[in-house]
């Protein structure tokens, strides 16, 4: 054994490691860290949504087989790795996609089906509590879609003792605890960023309006208590344990940070949380978030203010649709490439169409596409119809089309940044981008920072996202020092001797992608149609 391994499995042993696990979108994710926050091992289950009752959702069973299978994943690559069984860590943490409708009764059974994040059936409810707030809230919110429940007349609505996101629920089931962090809380309800807590003024009007729709309640007495970044969150429970491991080894009383959403370990994997830093999360949607200085001149419906883990002001472009129409395509790819008989990974196919966009013309040779599985609030439609479009003097081939494809899973992000650089003059020293888009060094990469003209970096961890996110926060609770800002230790403990890959803006991309988008924005009305009439 090596003397890395050897140091490695001296930290498992003596319990200097962190626990992080990220249930994306179509993955669950595990990774274990050392004291020096470098992944040591990682495990992950793969799973997928499913649309029942016209509701995005997943089960409950899933959320518990999938972590489990996870968590075993991670157990057996500690076990090969370095020859030593996995019982216990220094601390443990729960990310989960962010926002979403989750609600239970007095007794903690769920009322109905998981909402995610995808649905986006709750544009009634929104547009009328953001006329109310004078803040923007978006359709995937949980505040939008309780009130779109009400509006509905939803049974469960009057049997509602607590509602919370699915970060919020696991933590909850592995802990008792019903906490979240702000960075999560803060796409539940707005948030008086002043006091780091629910706004008061908002919860009164939203109690108020509840009942002159018929339903009595206080909704601060339903959600979830907040906390910071760094704060303890409450240890495993025994029970907690055999949820997440039914074999028995796992120990209770591991220490536990805040649970907290994707975007906030996100933000946390690429040291984006001071002011004037940003960050892209590319998955099945695609976001940036970006640390604002002050707050924004007005309200805008293409951004929401949400917080980062320890609380500051941040505007989020959220877009619901990302990688997913890309991973359709390289599917196809695969399977006719079996068909011919040539057995090639799946990663060896990504990085050939990847890197075969590379070649394209700047603007993909006008070629059109549109990932739009569901809805997207952005270029407000409320459905989704994947397309590809294409003149008949188009320059079709390979690159162009490759091109056209990561163009398309950037483009509506494109439009929101567009209101946040151009409409807000926000300024951005730096922004960074993680998450499985990003793994093709220098394509996707490059072509966000033509996209947003923006320099873009990428680090060593850029593919691990949030579980190492949630990780490092994780780590961050149990070996704080008093005082310590989660800033300062990003800065001179976590990315002290990071590797960045930095790609800056290719001026005949960036001129590309503009004549792209503009004839996305032209084509728009072709995706409304076929929403209407496919």
């Amino acid at each position: 054994m090596s003397d890395v391994a050897t140091d490695a499995r001296a930290a498992i042993d003596q319990g200097r490691t962190a626990i992080g696990i990220e249930l994306g979108s179509t993955r669950i994710k595990a990774v274990l860290i050392g004291p020096d926050y470098a992944p040591l091992a990682v495990g992950s289950h793969d799973w997928e949504n499913q649309f029942v009752d016209r509701v995005w959702t997943y089960s409950m069973d899933a959320v518990w087989s999938g972590l489990q299978q996870c968590y075993a994943a991670l157990v057996q690559d500690v076990r090969q790795r370095y020859d030593v069984e996995l019982t216990s860590v220094g601390a443990l943490g729960v990310s989960a996609m962010m926002h979403g409708y989750l609600a239970f009764d007095s007794e903690g059974e769920l009322l109905t089906h998981f909402r995610t994040w995808r649905n986006t059936n709750t544009g009634k409810a929104a547009e009328q509590l953001s006329t109310l707030f004078g803040h923007n809230i978006p359709h995937r919110w949980s505040v939008a879609h309780l009130f779109q429940a009400i509006l509905d007349g939803e049974d469960h609505v009057a049997s509602i003792g607590y509602l919370t996101t699915l970060a919020g629920y696991v933590h909850w089931q592995l802990t008792g605890e019903k906490v979240l962090g702000i960075g999560d809380a803060s796409g539940m309800f707005p948030i008086d960023i002043a006091v780091g807590a629910y706004d008061p003024t908002m919860l009164a009007q939203f109690d108020e309006l509840a009942a002159q729709n018929g339903v009595e309640l206080r909704l601060a007495e339903l959600l979830p208590t907040i906390q910071l970044a760094g704060e303890p969150a409450g240890k495993l429970t025994e029970r907690g344990a055999k949820l997440l491991d039914p074999t028995g080894r796992l120990r209770p009383g591991i220490l536990m940070c805040p649970p907290e959403g994707d975007a906030g370990t996100g933000m946390v994997a690429t040291n984006s949380i001071a002011p004037r830093t940003g960050n892209v999360s590319a998955g099945t949607s695609i976001f940036a978030m970006v640390v604002l200085e002050h707050e924004l001149g007005r309200v805008h419906r293409e951004l929401d203010l949400v917080t980062t883990p320890a609380g500051d002001l941040v505007a989020m472009v959220h877009c619901n649709n990302g990688a997913s129409e890309i991973n359709s395509w390289v599917g196809l790819f695969a399977e006719f490439a079996e068909a011919l008989g040539v057995a090639v990974d799946a990663s060896t196919i990504f990085e050939t169409l990847f890197t075969s966009a590379l070649q394209g013309a700047p603007d993909a040779g006008g070629l059109m596409a549109y990932n739009y599985l569901s809805g997207e609030p952005i270029t407000d439609l409320h459905e989704g119809r994947p397309l590809f479009l294409r003149a008949p003097d188009s320059a079709f081939n390979l690159a162009n089309f490759m091109r056209a494809q990561l163009f398309a899973s950037l483009a509506t992000l494109r439009i929101g940044m567009d209101v946040l650089q151009r409409d807000e003059g926000v300024r951005l020293d730096r922004m960074f981008a993680h998450g499985g888009l990003f793994k093709t060094k220098g394509v996707a990469q490059g072509f966000l920072a033509a996209a947003i003209d923006t320099p873009v970096s990428v680090g060593d961890t850029a593919a691990e996202g949030g579980a190492w996110g949630i990780a490092t926060l994780a780590a961050f609770v149990a070996g704080r020092a008093p005082d310590q800002s989660l800033v300062d230790f990003l800065n001179h403990q976590v990315f002290a001797d990071a590797q960045l890959e930095t790609s800056t803006p290719d001026t005949r991309d960036v001129a590309g992608f503009e004549s792209f988008i503009q004839r996305y924005i032209a084509a728009l009305p072709v995706e409304r149609a076929a929403v209407e009439h496919g």
